[in-house]
């Protein structure tokens, strides 16, 4: 009988575990066009150069392609994010864990002196034979495992693993988001130099048409209107010129920045003022279902109302009873000669249970804080998508 029993154990548990309460997610059905607004259908670029990965390199800009190359490796927005997803990661493998049976081993030696003056001291003194010091010493192995008979434990799994995809989207869309202002900036600032240097050949035109005006008016042939105006020029293009500056000055502390370095860092090598790159063609990008599946920011979106959605089955969870298995082997003995012999072995096992029995309405209120994170993040994923 307790053969058969040791083999039905098994098959009694995963039976119950099959159980799993709480909605099971799916996508919610979101009605996309298929063509971009203002695209025809079925349009497509022959000529499309731009490979998505890594678009920047189609600038074939060296050096812009190396500022991005750095950025992605140093930038401070994506190294917290990349250790936000390490952190999230290991919720997860706690969530897995959650499902394993624990075990521990423990063993203690203990030398004790009782006191004769306390109430056991005075019973055990008068005793025959009695021995003020005593010895102890135990090893033991021991384990316990909860049964997910309702699947709380597995809508926790579920929940965990969908952050971690979260995150992991999350990390990418930072990535993107990197790439594109680091390009961004560069490609500002070589636009900021060159109308700085546009700006600073029309002072000096201003500056001569001003010269050759005051001639003109020397020698009576310029009205002083003319000497006004030419002067207004100068003053007006003098204006535009320190403002020009400040903004390539702003720009350059901002690269530094993405590159995770102390702005005044990349100064030097971006002196040199050099063509704007030119913009590519991109490639085809598909559908806008397409770009939903593709797009970290809507995947991160989609994966947190799923993780929302897991989570309300971990709150019914709570109205059942959680039960779990027990078990101990080991030895305990006064003399340590003896662990581990035939009369010092010990041996235990326990059938837990705990139930919130009246604490319904506090589970209540978990699972309508559930259900409204829910909803939230479905509106949330539906405005991504929008």
């Amino acid at each position: 009988m307790l053969s058969r029993s040791i083999v039905l154990l098994p098959i009694i548990v995963s039976t119950l575990t099959a159980c799993t309460v709480g909605p099971n997610y799916k996508r919610p059905h979101i009605s996309l066009p298929e063509q971009y607004l203002g695209t025809p259908l079925n349009s497509s670029n022959d000529n499309s150069k731009a490979d998505i990965a890594v678009w920047w390199q189609s600038f074939n800009d060296p050096q812009l392609t190396r500022y991005v190359t750095l950025a992605l490796k140093q930038n401070l927005d994506l190294t917290q994010a990349y250790t936000r997803v390490t952190q999230v990661q290991a919720g997860l493998s706690a969530a897995n864990a959650s499902l394993q049976p624990i075990g521990t081993v423990g063993a203690q030696a203990a030398k004790v002196y009782q006191s004769v003056e306390t109430p056991l001291g005075q019973v055990l003194n008068s005793m025959p034979d009695f021995d003020r010091h005593g010895r102890s010493y135990d090893a033991n192995l021991s384990a316990t495992w909860e049964l997910d008979i309702f699947g709380g434990l597995r809508r926790d799994r579920e929940a965990a693993l969908a952050n971690y995809q979260s995150s992991n989207a999350g990390a990418s869309a930072v990535r993107l988001m990197v790439a594109a202002q680091t390009a961004n900036i560069y490609i500002n600032i070589r636009g900021l130099q060159s109308r700085l240097d546009i700006a600073h050949q029309q002072l000096q035109t201003q500056q001569q048409l001003l010269s050759t005006i005051n001639l003109l008016y020397s020698k009576g042939l310029a009205s002083e209107f003319q000497v006004k105006q030419a002067k207004a020029n100068v003053a007006q293009v003098q204006a535009v010129v320190p403002v020009l500056g400040m903004n390539l000055d702003i720009a350059m502390n901002a690269l530094d920045v993405m590159l995770g370095t102390v702005p005044g860092t990349h100064r030097a090598e971006l002196a040199e003022v050099k063509p704007i790159p030119v913009i590519p063609h991109i490639a085809e990008t598909g559908t806008p279902r397409d770009l939903l599946r593709r797009r970290p920011d809507l995947i991160m979106a989609e994966r947190q109302l799923a993780a929302s959605n897991a989570r309300i089955g971990s709150a019914i969870s709570e109205y059942y009873p959680k039960v779990s298995l027990g078990g101990l082997v080991g030895s305990a003995t006064t003399a340590s000669g003896n662990l581990f012999s035939s009369g010092a072995n010990q041996a235990a096992g326990l059938l837990g249970l705990r139930w919130r029995l009246f604490d319904f309405g506090r589970i209540n209120a978990e699972i309508r804080l559930a259900k409204g994170q829910e909803a939230e993040m479905l509106a949330a994923y539906q405005l991504a998508v929008l």
